[in-house]
């Protein structure tokens, strides 16, 4: 039975064998490697898999009617799952014991050799994942050649996902990432994220639609943690910049109290993070022409320029719904907007202006965490 494990006939022939050696159905069940098999194919074994789920997690379960024996597949007191020899007519054999253990014996070894491929799996996906984040020379081709040896196809593009986590359960993160998205490459870094290209899906629309099936795989995450998403990038030999979005995006959403969380995936501010991971002296740059003159004078006076600022912008410039927002009077409002503009030399009450505040607000958001304190 451990040569047909090892000469990768798989569980489904060692029940074989071993039915036929103990004269009655036989089921292995391990729930980590998510196998259920029996011999013959038919045997009913639907009450088997919960009650080998149950020995898994050690937890009391009311015996199957169809259970003749059994065996635990055991590594020392771990048990990952059971063999079973099932209710048949007639008299299974003397020896059935023995050869239930030797089929247990046999799944154990499919075990290992299995959690031995996943480990070499595990250490490849993160070694290429940990390239891309610390190395942006990598020639694009060996990454697409290295992901497809992994399942993952990058020739047309990917999005990035780089989660925070809360939770103590990384692996299961990682396996939805898996299952939630096709050919998607995930690893849980020791820095407690996990990271993941997500390779383009769709055809022409395939930009649209890898976002869109990001951001729903991003939502779905939430409750592990905070996750941000990158842009998409057509190009492989870009994925390192759409990396070092992924944290950008992640860092503000963790750490700025600013409300963008809806925002931020998309329009203007998506546009400053792909600025931001190429060229951040840019961003930084922009954001001292427009607004940090007025951000350092709140924080020097504790005045609330810059919130006066934003509600105005985002009450379409009325001045009383701005003043009803912030509970302040009208002419408060008009001259916390003429202190921005002696501060900043930019005009709120002119169009052009007021794009170029707007915008130097959304860099302000967007570097924030960044900024010294």
């Amino acid at each position: 039975m451990v040569d047909a494990v090892l000469g990768g006939e798989g569980l489904g022939r060692v029940a074989q064998l071993a039915a036929g050696a103990a004269g009655g159905p036989v089921a292995i069940l391990v729930p980590r490697l998510a196998v259920a098999v029996a011999f013959p194919e038919d045997a009913e074994i639907g009450a088997l898999r919960r009650y080998a789920a149950d020995r898994v997690k050690d937890r009391p379960s009311p015996l199957p009617e169809n259970l003749v024996a059994e065996a635990p597949i055991a590594s020392g007191d771990d048990v990952v799952g059971v063999v079973a020899l099932l209710a048949a007519p007639g008299e299974p054999s003397p020896d059935a014991a023995e050869f239930l253990h030797l089929a247990a014996v046999a799944a154990l070894t499919e075990v290992a050799v299995e959690e031995a491929k996943e480990e070499v799996e595990q250490n490849l996906r993160g070694s290429l994942l940990e390239e891309l984040r610390s190395r942006p020379d990598l020639d694009p081709r060996e990454v697409v050649r290295r992901a497809g040896r992994l399942g993952c196809d990058l020739a047309r593009g990917a999005v990035i996902l780089c989660a925070e986590l809360t939770t103590d359960r990384p692996r299961h993160v990682v396996a939805t990432i898996a299952g939630e998205h096709p050919g998607a490459l995930a690893q849980h870094m020791d820095d407690q994220r996990v990271y993941a290209l997500l390779p383009a899906v769709g055809g022409d629309d395939a930009p649209e639609r890898t976002l869109e099936a990001a951001r729903r795989l991003a939502t779905r995450l939430q409750r592990h943690g905070t996750v941000g998403v990158s842009s998409f990038y057509a190009d492989p030999a870009d994925l390192s910049r759409a990396i070092q979005e992924a944290e950008l995006v992640l860092d503000v959403l963790r750490q700025s109290d600013a409300p963008i969380a809806e925002d931020i995936g998309t329009g203007t501010y998506r546009l400053l993070f792909r600025v931001l991971a190429s060229h951040p002296e840019e961003v930084r740059s922009f954001y001292e022409d427009t607004v940090a003159p007025i951000v350092r004078y709140d924080d020097q006076y504790r005045t609330d320029l810059v919130g006066t600022l934003e509600a105005y912008l985002d009450q379409n410039c009325n001045m009383n719904a701005t003043a009803a927002t912030i509970y302040a009077h009208r002419h408060t409002v008009a001259y916390r907007l003429d202190r921005v503009k002696e501060l900043t030399g930019l005009d709120p009450m002119q169009s052009e202006d007021r794009e170029r505040l707007g915008l130097g607000l959304k860099a302000y958001r967007i570097i924030a965490p960044r900024l010294p304190r």
